[in-house]
């Protein structure tokens, strides 16, 4: 049997490590995958009976395989993370947040500036960063600024132009920021010392900048220069304050990079915390829009790479809460107690939080993308088949059995479609059975929408836990509904849900949408339900007494009630207070019936 194109290339790939390519017809990019082993992995592609559509979509457009095989698995790592930043091909995941950030720069100079810059520029000069903040770059530089007298001017600071005496102090000097090396009164080795001491700082260490400082001040303390001895004390209590800000962890945690995820249908969340010296000097969360059923490992890994490379990390060990596979020039730990798993968990919950205000954020900007990535949660949450783009909840309203009525509420795209509200007076139901109730209420809604063509839901929410499910299983199976319609049951003490044929229950994050959703519908049906029952029973009320009175109708028992406030009132009205309302027929009608009544 003779091979196809494609097949014959699968069949040539190597068993090595390396970074595979896929192309449409066209020769454009489909996906960059990394392997540690080419041939078992692709060939997974093509053998596999794949879920996901994405997937299934890919697959059939690649024409043409390219490969790129490297030394080790680390190495693919890093090689699939550069292809996909250049070549953004269509199915790789997309990180979002291509901002350009802030860096801390110290200028290769004689006499070397330190300021903020957005633009790296290859002179050799330092860079520290990129920050994930300007106000931190800023705050950084505002310590350093009080801690270290530092040029900010941009002259050529050559020894041959100072010792020609070319440039003055400027008002830098004079107000004690600058010590003035452009007019020779501070040396060089004098100035490198202090641009030590910064880097020093922007790494996070602040120990050797406070012992410089403290043997500097118990020096001029022993010399009794007292003034000298308490500017440099309140330098250290500004060092030792800004330092006090840091998230400190634990002393003995040093150098370590630490990385969480968390992830739903659609998108990953990647927190980046960086440790130095005890404490937490960089944090910063990383949004991951996925392309295909990648998971939580690969991406990651991805992540790690990324954001190590973007703040140019050179830390040997990293703290993370499932395994990842980095190669073996990376410590990976994944810590189980202490202080270690601590630190994990706060940055699981920065990557939370985040997530969170990503949401909020969404909702106000781009309503259509949360309404994607809510239906595309909640089918994922509840195991549906498909989005549940159109949900109705049922509940039962009854006081001690009188006026037993029921609510329909509808959600369409996870929001109150309050036009398709529904009341239900129960018909066939004699005294307070909650069960018989729901089947009738289930049984009419939807016998009506077959009769009238109307669309039906993807989801059906009765508000009760097995009783009341097994209720509107049966309306559904009357109507031969079983399948076509999903049905749950919420119950309220511990927010369980219910399934058919299943005895156990499902709980949902107590924080999730999902289920804020459905308390949502059931807290909505519940309110539009006892507003019915409310009004039946007030319209009862008026009933019994005024619409028995012959040539009294409605509308005049209202326009009487409204005014006297009660029947009781109305009956001790006088005739010419009640003709004022409702004139004299109508008035001496309802005194010829108080009359017979009394009699």
């Amino acid at each position: 049997m003779e091979l196809s194109p494609l097949e014959v290339q699968i069949r040539i790939l190597p068993s090595t490590p390396g970074v595979y390519q896929y192309y449409d017809k066209d020769h454009k990019l489909l996906y960059v995958g990394k392997a540690k082993n080419l041939k078992k992995r692709v060939s997974s592609y093509f053998t596999k009976n794949h879920d996901s559509y994405r997937i299934k979509s890919m697959v059939k457009k690649i024409v043409t395989i390219e490969h790129i095989v490297v030394e080790t698995e680390m190495d693919a790592l890093l090689l699939e993370n550069s292809l996909i930043k250049n070549r953004n091909p269509r199915y790789n995941i997309m990180l979002r947040d291509d901002k350009t950030y802030p860096w801390l720069c110290i200028k290769k100079e004689r006499f070397p500036r330190v300021f903020l810059t957005r633009r790296m520029i290859k002179d050799g000069s330092e860079y520290y960063g990129p920050f994930s903040s300007v106000k931190t770059v800023r705050a950084l530089l505002d310590l350093i600024k009080g801690l270290y007298p530092l040029r900010t001017c941009k002259y050529d600071l050559s020894a041959d132009k100072i010792n020609a005496g070319k440039y003055k102090v400027c008002l830098e000097y004079h107000i004690g920021n600058c010590a003035g090396p452009c007019d020779g009164l501070m040396s060089e080795t004098a100035y490198a010392a202090n641009i030590d001491n910064v880097r020093n700082i922007v790494k996070g260490d602040y120990k050797n900048a406070a012992k410089h400082f403290e043997s500097q001040m118990m020096e001029y303390a022993a010399n009794m220069q007292f003034e000298d001895a308490q500017r440099i004390k309140e330098k250290l209590e500004i060092l030792q304050k800004y330092q006090s800000k840091s998230t400190v962890v634990n002393s003995k945690i040093t150098d370590v990079d630490v990385f969480s995820l968390i992830s739903d249908e659609t998108h990953a969340y990647v927190n980046y915390l960086q440790l130095s010296h005890g404490a937490i000097v960089r944090s910063h969360t990383l949004e991951i829009k996925k392309k295909l059923e990648e998971t939580d490992q690969e991406l990651l890994e991805i992540a790690i790479i990324e954001l190590r490379q973007r703040f140019n990390s050179q830390c040997r060990e990293i703290y993370v809460p499932f395994e990842v596979k980095l190669g073996d020039q990376i410590k990976v730990t994944i810590p189980q107690l202490g202080d270690k798993k601590k630190i994990v968990d706060l940055s699981l919950r920065n990557a939370k939080f985040y997530r969170q205000e990503q949401f909020k954020t969404i909702k106000i900007v781009d309503p259509d993308r949360h309404v994607k990535r809510l239906m595309a949660q909640m089918k994922a949450d509840l195991r549906l088949d498909e989005e549940p783009v159109h949900i109705e909840c049922f509940d039962n309203s009854n006081i001690q059995g009188t006026n037993p009525v029921a609510a329909c509420v509808v959600f369409k795209n996870g929001k109150p479609s309050k036009k398709d509200y529904r009341n239900f007076n129960i018909k066939t139901v004699e005294g307070p059975d909650d069960f018989a109730s729901m089947e009738e209420v289930v049984h009419r809604r939807y016998r009506r929408l077959l009769e009238e063509g109307e669309p039906l839901p993807q989801l059906v929410v009765v508000d009760g836990g097995k009783g009341q499910l097994s209720s509107g299983l049966k309306a559904l199976d009357r109507l031969g509904l079983r399948g076509k319609i999903t049905i749950i049951g919420i119950a309220k003490r511990l927010e369980e849900l219910f399934y058919p044929n299943d005895p156990v229950p499902l709980y949902l994050d107590k924080r999730s949408e999902t289920l804020k959703v459905i308390q949502q519908m059931r807290n909505e049906a519940h309110r539009f339900g006892i507003t019915h029952h409310r009004n039946k029973r007030s319209k009862q009320a008026i009933e019994t007494e005024l619409d028995n009175i012959p040539g009294i109708g409605e509308k005049t028992a209202v326009e009487l009630l409204r005014h006297f406030r009660s029947v009781k009132r109305i009956k001790t009205a006088s005739k010419k207070e009640i003709e004022d309302i409702i004139g004299v027929s109508r008035a001496q009608k309802i005194i010829d019936f108080y009359k017979n009544e009394n009699e």
